[in-house]
């Protein structure tokens, strides 16, 4: 039985009965995976529904240019993959880990037998239902943000994901490369460098290799919500 997280917190297994969500954990299996191994490839076959354990996982997207997005990091105790549940669909991202990490997941065959509880079921759809609406805010953000607000937009969600407070402000406790942000916010790696070292000259970020901490979280809302 998988036990590391607080499942009832999860959201696919939100208001179940303790004899429910024990049976469900008791379904799953544990995948280690790690730094910068590949779960699964836009495109394939969804077969497999996970719940990161521990770790950090990139959502990757290839647009019909060629050019990879960052959709979303997922954080421990997200679902990923959810869309497994559905027959005969595909991927619509790549899963690649951040860093070592762990997941629960559940087989397509599994993960609808589970969904004959109607609980589940509605928990389920409720997730569908919250990524395709993150998906299309993402979209609809790099195609009209300008570049700046798209990349403090993007420091502010790692922030909310995985900050933790140092003396100096809040660290983004996770690997971020310039090539990561700029797939992150639709720009390139130079815009994204020149953007980063600018808003160091300030005084907002410290940046070193592959690590951001942000000293003035103010100011990086108000670029972010276009304030004067």
């Amino acid at each position: 039985m998988v036990k590391q997280i607080d499942w009832h917190m999860i959201s696919l297994f939100k208001d179940l009965p303790d004899e429910t969500l024990a049976f469900a954990l008791e379904s799953a299996f544990t995948r280690k995976v790690a730094a910068d191994e590949f779960m699964f490839f836009q495109g394939d076959p969804a077969r497999v529904s996970y719940v990161l354990l521990h770790g950090y996982i990139k959502l990757i997207q290839t647009t019909p240019k060629g050019e990879q997005v960052i959709m979303r990091y997922v954080s421990p105790g997200e679902e990923f993959g959810i869309i497994a549940v559905l027959r005969e669909m595909n991927y619509p991202v790549t899963a690649q880990a951040v860093m070592d990490s762990e997941v629960a997941g559940w087989d397509d065959e599994t993960l609808r037998e589970l969904m004959l509880e109607p609980q589940i079921a509605l928990n389920g759809m409720k997730i569908l239902a919250t990524r395709v609406q993150e998906f299309q805010q993402r979209t609809q953000e790099l195609a009209t943000e300008r570049m700046e607000r798209r990349i403090a937009r993007a420091l502010l969600r790692l922030a909310q994901q995985s900050g933790k407070k140092v003396p100096e402000g809040v660290h983004i406790d996770l690997r971020l490369t310039r090539q990561d942000l700029a797939e992150l916010t639709g720009t390139s790696m130079y815009s994204v460098s020149r953007t980063l070292s600018q808003w160091e000259s300030l005084g907002l970020i410290v940046c070193s290799r592959e690590q951001v901490t942000i000293c003035l979280p103010h100011e990086l809302v108000r670029i972010a919500e276009d304030l004067q």
